[in-house]
């Protein structure tokens, strides 16, 4: 039993030296010619300019998440909608679309639930909840 992992041993193995000859060889005949402008960081084109350490809005990661959401759904849908007619002719058909439409209805839920909490919004409007009065706090 223990021969044929020495299949695995073999091309682990294979690997591993491959990656390092690959790293040594790269070392070795690359150019390496360090100027200031070579070493500043990469921005598309542009000279970098500003601070790298800034916040971003969370509504960037909030929008991200609920992508991935839907791609998600999107992923798992469509291979049952593929064999959904055999699923048919086996007799299971109700069953899987009660499935389907489970699924979908969970999902829109997150959907209604993210909307109504705003997380669709790309703007918000500040609202003030009171106003001060114009009196020194002691």
């Amino acid at each position: 039993m223990l021969e044929q992992y020495g299949t695995v041993l073999v091309f682990l193995v294979l690997g591993l030296v491959f990656v390092w000859i690959t790293l040594v060889l790269s070392h070795v005949l690359a150019p390496f010619h360090p100027t200031p402008i070579k070493q500043t960081t990469y921005e598309c084109g542009e000279f970098p300019t500003g601070d790298a350490w800034i916040q971003y809005n969370v509504r960037f990661y909030i929008i991200a998440l609920l992508f991935l959401l839907f791609d998600v759904e999107v992923a798992l849908m469509y291979p049952t909608v593929v064999v959904f007619k055999s699923f048919v002719q086996d007799g299971q058909g109700l069953l899987v679309l009660i499935e389907i439409l489970v699924f979908v209805l969970i999902l829109f839920l997150g959907l209604f639930y993210a909307w109504l909490k705003g997380g669709l919004k790309w703007f918000k409007k500040l609202e003030l909840l009171g106003t001060l009065p114009n009196k020194r706090i002691n």
